[in-house]
């Protein structure tokens, strides 16, 4: 076979198999209008902003989270500007049998569930010399046995129904492990895993996992961040990352291109280019990036003098080294996705 006609060939059966996937993928479409979704960490941030979403399209809800003042200002606004009821259901999804008492709940008030979204997340910034076991213990809980509980607790259901949809939020981090945030990046990279292994097992039963990692994203979450080591420090550098827009993507670009993968029951999604390009690097090249992740450590704050008892939530905390203007889309993004407890500027001050 001449080249020629091997290009044709390749060319041809590449062709064939997109179309193949696009057929498929379009086979897979549901309608999320009138489905009863659970959204774990939905009070706040990306959860809200999916939660916004899904009740746009007709979607019954049940928001889970730890803080219930959270809940009642985002089963608020939902109610009043889309006139959808949500369930708010106040629980610790890192604790055995607290998903299960929620989707009791949900089947008693809906009689089903048709997706689970696990967003409900912890942070910690800090350096390694800070760190102690209950701090990955705390992430796990939150990262992998949450998730774990709650696809536990629908799994049965969805299979009584014949198929589901469940979707995990891992992160950038959850490929590609970022200094000062271990106990993060090491938890993700767990859910990545479990996320991918259940996805497998579960298709052919009609049940759809999709793992999801995102680059960082413009919810204002920096405000609600618990840090250790030097406090100011450690806030400056991440509240500036998680500000300008050349590097953080938009929240709700970021759901409406989850909840398209959901509706479609993609196995995968990356979202944002510095994403894929992270994660392509790492691939391609993995010590250039473990080189370059080592470098920009040496650029991070370097521990403090008294590692013991010094954790602190970024909102007690405060910088004076940024100027308004580097962090005012933080600040504008804390108050649209309910970032500031109780409505009120409690956060940290950020700037001159």
């Amino acid at each position: 076979m001449n080249r020629s006609a091997l290009g044709w060939t390749v060319g041809i059966a590449g062709g064939a198999m997109t179309l193949a996937r696009a057929l498929n993928r379009r086979r897979r479409r549901i309608d999320l209008g009138g489905r009863v979704a659970i959204i774990t960490g939905g009070s706040r941030g990306l959860g809200l902003e999916l939660a916004r979403q899904l009740a746009d399209q007709g979607a019954e809800l049940a928001l889970v989270a730890r803080t219930a003042g959270d809940l009642e200002r985002a089963h608020a606004e939902l109610l009043a500007e889309r006139g959808c009821d949500a369930l708010a259901i106040a629980a610790d999804v890192g604790r055995p049998g607290a998903m299960d008492k929620v989707v009791e709940e949900v089947l008693a008030h809906h009689g089903r569930v048709d997706i689970l979204i696990n967003c409900a997340g912890v942070m910690l910034v800090a350096p390694l010399d800070h760190l102690e076991p209950d701090d990955y213990a705390r992430a796990m809980a939150a990262h992998f046995w949450g998730p774990l509980h709650a696809m536990n607790a629908v799994i049965p259901v969805m299979r009584r129904q014949g198929g589901g949809r469940i979707v995990n939020i891992s992160s950038i981090g959850g490929r590609v492990a970022v200094p000062h945030m271990l106990p993060y990046s090491a938890s993700k990279f767990a859910l990545t895993g479990l996320s991918d292994g259940l996805g497998a097992e579960l298709a052919r039963e009609g049940i759809r996992v999709t793992t999801v990692w995102p680059w960082l994203m413009r919810t204002g979450s920096h405000l609600n961040i618990d840090l250790k080591g030097r406090h100011r420090e450690e806030l400056t550098w991440f509240s500036l990352a998680a500000s300008l827009p050349v590097l953080t993507m938009s929240p709700r670009r970021a759901a409406a291109r989850i909840l398209d993968a959901c509706r479609h029951g993609d196995r995968h999604l990356t979202l944002g280019m510095l994403a894929r390009l992270a994660i392509a690097a790492s691939a391609i090249a993995p010590e250039l990036v473990a080189d370059l992740m080592a470098a920009g450590n040496r650029l991070l704050p370097a521990p403090a003098g008294s590692p013991a008892g010094d954790l602190e939530r970024s909102a007690r905390a405060s910088s004076d080294r940024l100027p308004r203007a580097l962090t005012r889309l933080g600040e504008r993004a804390a108050l649209r996705h309910n970032q500031l407890r109780g409505g009120s500027p409690a956060a940290p001050s950020l700037h001159r």
